[in-house]
């Protein structure tokens, strides 16, 4: 392993040349490191030091610069040498609970933890939605809007709320109708998880050929399809993300911006790096560099970890951005504000 072929004092250059290069965005040369830091040696000895460093791929040459910037290499030896985490003071904590504990469902509250940990950071930052497959259906209910109009509610275990009207083509809606659909619809599908929810829906929608009244089924075959669109969307796995804006910083990603953009919209690529990252078993894990090559990222880093929900699952969270990242207050961030969001879902 690399980080035995280190010295102690090698792996402490490297972690003072990473915070340098981090803070000022400048190679960092050995006279730097010793005006900067009390290794109580010579800016000769620390020259040896770096040679070593740079013999291992950790520390290299942009151009021809006499100083050193760390390689992908170097970073996640960094990150996997961290003694200690800084903690976030009492004011950030405060402010994490404060504003996710306002939430009103989990849309919002997702919403806001991207904001939050995208301020937090000053990187792009990442929820995933709680894995819905297997969350029951809690409740159902239409209301008659309109003489031709019905709005279809949804409401899942995990509070996500659903609510999308249907136009009906005559004006047959009254509210007596309206509560005698709705008790047929949410007999199947209430209390069952989204999957048995589905297959319950299209098995009701199967059986309106033995409503005696043609226009009637008509009608409620248009409810119905509502109701299974709302259903089916929320089966599939999403993000929410924000901060797309701190990509735009000089010289953060240089030509790899697009894909990093382009990643970013599709969202199938951090959907499958997430799930990935989730096998590594770490509380907090990062993703560095070249590590991310087959999704396209080779030129960003992720720092992820999980937060639980009420449906004894759980879903991604994390940070977005260059390999030139403050790793250990990010990681830090994204511990804290997943530990905050569940406990919030928790409580729901």
């Amino acid at each position: 392993m690399t980080e035995d072929r280190v010295s102690e004092r090698g792996l402490a250059v490297l972690h003072a040349i990473v915070g340098d290069y981090v803070s000022t965005n400048e190679p960092v040369g050995s006279k730097t490191i010793v005006e900067r830091h009390s290794f109580g040696v010579s800016a000769a000895t620390i020259r040896n030091d770096m040679a070593l460093l740079e013999d291992e791929e950790l520390i290299a040459a942009p151009h021809t610069s006499s100083g050193r910037i760390p390689t992908d290499k170097g970073y996640r030896l960094y990150v996997d040498t961290l003694v200690s985490v800084r903690p976030l003071n009492g004011a950030q904590k405060s402010a994490i609970e404060r504003f996710l504990v306002e939430s009103r469902d989990l849309d919002d509250a997702l919403a806001r933890t991207v904001r939050l940990l995208s301020q937090l950071t000053n990187q792009v930052a990442v929820v995933q939605y709680p894995s819905l497959r297997r969350t029951q259906v809690r409740h159902i209910d239409l209301v008659a809007v309109a003489e031709n109009r019905v709005l279809c509610v949804l409401i899942l275990g995990t509070g996500v709320v659903e609510q999308q009207v249907a136009s009906l083509p005559a004006a047959r809606v009254t509210d007596a109708w309206v509560h005698g659909v709705r008790e047929r619809i949410a007999g199947a599908v209430v209390g069952k998880d989204l999957e048995a929810a589905v297959t319950a829906a299209h098995t009701l929608a199967a059986e309106l050929s033995d409503w005696s009244d043609p226009g009637e089924r008509v009608l409620v075959e248009q409810i119905l399809e509502i109701v299974l669109t709302q259903l089916q969307a929320n089966r599939s796995e999403k993000i929410a993300v924000a901060g797309a804006a701190n990509l735009s910083r000089p010289g953060d990603f240089a030509g790899s911006l697009p894909l990093v953009l382009e990643a970013i919209e599709e969202q199938v690529t951090l959907l499958r790096l997430f799930n990935e990252l989730a096998r590594d078993g770490r509380e907090v894990s990062a993703s560095i560099g070249r590590e991310n090559e087959p999704y396209g990222l080779e030129g960003a880093s992720i720092i992820a970890t999980r937060y639980e929900n009420e449906s004894d699952s759980s879903s991604g969270v994390g940070v977005l951005g260059p390999l030139r990242m403050d790793y250990a207050s990010n990681i830090s961030a994204v511990r804290a504000v997943a530990r905050y969001l569940s406990s919030l879902l928790g409580d729901t």
